[in-house]
C-alpha cells in the first residue's frame, strides 16, 4: 500500500522581487482592475510619459501626428523585412497607423474648414 503526505504549501519569505511588485504601478492597476470597485487613482509620478502643461489641442494632434508617422515608418520597415503572416501583420499595422493619422489630420483641419465657412 503507498501512502502519501499531504502537500503543504512552504512559506516564501517576502523578497525583493515580491515587494517591487508590491509598489509597482502596474501590479496596482491590475489588482484594482480585477479586484476592486473603485480603482486607484494613479500617481503622476507614476507616469512614464509628461505632457507638458498648457499645450494647446492643436499641438497635441500635430505631435500625435509625427508620433503616428514615425510608428508607420518602423511597422512598415519591419514589414519589408518579412515573409508571409508575419509580413501581414505588419502591413495591417501600418494600415491602422495610417487610419488613426488620417483622422487626427482630420480633427487638425476641421477648426480650419469651420473659420473659412
Amino acid at each position: 500500500m503507498m501512502t502519501t503526505s499531504p502537500y503543504l504549501p512552504t512559506e516564501t519569505p517576502a523578497t525583493a522581487e515580491a515587494l517591487d511588485l508590491h509598489t509597482s504601478g502596474a501590479a496596482q492597476r491590475a489588482l484594482d482592475y480585477y479586484l476592486k470597485t473603485n480603482m486607484s487613482i494613479s500617481r503622476a509620478d507614476d507616469t512614464f510619459f509628461h505632457i507638458k502643461p498648457g499645450i494647446s489641442h492643436e499641438e497635441a494632434l500635430v505631435h500625435a501626428s509625427d508620433l503616428l508617422r514615425s510608428a508607420a515608418a518602423t511597422a512598415y520597415e519591419s514589414a519589408s523585412n518579412h515573409q508571409g503572416n508575419q509580413r501581414d501583420l505588419a502591413f495591417s499595422v501600418v494600415y491602422l497607423i495610417d487610419m488613426a493619422k488620417a483622422m487626427v489630420e482630420r480633427s487638425l483641419q476641421q477648426p480650419e474648414a469651420q473659420a473659412n465657412a
